[in-house]
C-alpha cells in the first residue's frame, strides 16, 4: 500500500467530528463542473478482434466524451453537468436519463425534433482499441445553437470542459464558442481534452486547424501520445515534442501514454507518472475517466496544480481510474467508484 487515502481528494475526515454523514455532504461541498459536447451510443460487438461486418451482433453502450467525463465526476463523488444535444427519439432520452441516473445535472441538454440522437459503431480490435464508423447526418448534437444554451449553468461552473467535435459544423462550433466564453467570464477553469476522431472531419487538416483554433483559450489540456504526434507533426512522444504545444494561458499539459502512464508539464516542473497494469478489455472511455478523476480533484483546489507532489498524487489516481475502466466493455459502466479506485491503489 501506498498509504495514500483517496478520500483525502474529496473531503478530509477529520473536519468534521460525526464522519458518517460524509456520504451524504460531499456533493453539496463540490463545486460543479460542466462538460461540453456530444453524447451517443457506442454500438460494440459482443466479440473482439472482428470487423464490423463479422460482427455477430453488438452491446448497446452510451457514450460521448464529454457525457463519459460528467458521469466520472459524478461517481466519484464530484457535482457534474451536461450541456449538449439530444435527437427527441428513444435513444436521447434514453441517454439523458443515463445522466440523471449516474447523478449528473440534464439541465443543460436540449432535445432536436429534427434530428436523430448519434450513433457510432466501435469496432474493437484484439488489443483492445478501437475503429469507429459513425452516423451523424446530421446528429442532433450537431445542431446546438448559441441561443440554446442554458447559461445560467455554464456560469455556475468552476471547471468547463469540452472536447473538439463540437467544432466541426455550425451551429455548433459558434455554441461551443459562446459556452466557452461564458464560463471563462464567469471564473471557470477551461479544460480540453480534443478527442480526435478523424473520421468526422472533412480532412486531417481541417481537424489540426480546428483543434488548434482553440488551444490557447484552455488552462488544462489532456492529449494522447497519438493525438500529440497528429497535431505537432512528430513521429516523437517526448518533453521537447509535448512542450511545443505549450502556450501562456495553460497551467497543465498532460500526455497520456496508454499503458506506459502518463506526462505532465506545468510552468514549473514536469514529470511521468506510471502506469497500472491490468487485463484490458475494451480501452473506450479510458481518457475520459482519467481526465474526470482529475478534474474532481482540482475543482476545489487550483493550487494542487503548482504542488508537483499533490499533482503526482492525483495523476497516480487519474491513471488508477482509467486502467479500471479498460477491464470492462463500454465506457460508461467501466467508469470506476472511489472504492474500485482505493482497492488497486492499495494493491500496489
Amino acid at each position: 500500500s501506498s498509504g495514500f487515502d483517496p478520500k483525502h481528494l474529496y473531503i478530509n475526515p477529520s473536519s468534521f467530528s460525526n464522519t458518517s454523514h460524509i456520504q451524504n455532504i460531499i456533493s453539496p461541498l463540490k463545486s460543479l463542473i460542466v462538460s461540453f459536447g456530444e453524447m451517443l451510443i457506442d454500438f460494440v460487438p459482443t466479440v473482439s478482434g472482428v470487423s464490423l461486418s463479422e460482427a455477430p451482433g453488438f452491446i448497446k453502450a452510451p457514450g460521448g466524451a464529454p457525457a463519459n467525463v460528467a458521469i466520472a465526476v459524478a461517481r466519484l463523488g464530484g457535482r457534474a453537468a451536461f450541456v449538449g444535444k439530444l435527437g427527441d427519439d428513444e435513444f436521447g432520452h434514453m441517454l439523458a436519463g443515463i445522466l440523471k441516473q449516474n447523478g449528473v445535472s440534464a439541465e443543460g441538454i436540449n432535445f432536436d425534433t429534427g434530428a436523430r440522437t448519434a450513433l457510432a459503431f466501435v469496432t474493437l480490435r484484439s488489443d483492445g482499441e478501437r475503429e469507429f464508423m459513425f452516423y451523424r447526418n446530421p446528429s442532433a448534437d450537431m445542431l446546438l445553437r448559441p441561443d440554446e444554451l442554458n447559461l445560467d449553468l455554464i456560469r455556475s461552473a468552476k471547471v468547463f470542459h469540452y472536447g473538439s467535435i463540437s467544432l466541426i459544423v455550425e451551429p455548433c462550433r459558434s455554441a461551443h464558442l459562446k459556452a466557452m466564453e461564458v464560463a471563462k467570464e464567469a471564473g471557470a477553469l477551461l479544460s480540453y481534452d480534443p478527442n480526435l476522431r478523424l473520421p468526422l472531419w472533412p480532412s486531417k487538416e481541417e481537424a489540426k486547424k480546428q483543434i488548434l483554433s482553440i488551444w490557447d483559450k484552455a488552462e488544462v489540456i489532456k492529449v494522447s501520445d497519438e493525438e500529440l504526434m497528429f497535431l505537432t507533426g512528430s513521429d516523437n512522444v517526448d518533453d521537447e515534442t509535448a512542450l511545443s504545444l505549450w502556450h501562456d494561458n495553460l497551467k497543465l499539459l498532460l500526455v497520456t501514454l496508454g499503458e506506459k502512464g502518463c506526462n505532465y508539464y506545468t510552468k514549473s516542473f514536469r514529470g511521468s507518472v506510471d502506469p497500472f497494469h491490468v487485463d484490458a478489455v475494451d480501452t473506450t472511455g479510458a481518457g475520459d475517466s482519467y481526465v474526470g478523476a482529475l478534474l474532481c480533484n482540482i475543482v476545489d483546489d487550483r493550487s494542487v496544480l503548482e504542488d508537483e507532489a499533490r499533482l503526482r498524487e492525483v495523476l497516480r489516481f487519474a491513471n488508477a481510474c482509467g486502467a479500471i475502466t479498460t477491464t470492462k466493455k463500454g465506457a460508461i459502466p467501466a467508469l470506476p467508484t472511489v472504492s474500485e479506485v482505493e482497492t488497486l491503489l492499495n494493491a500496489k
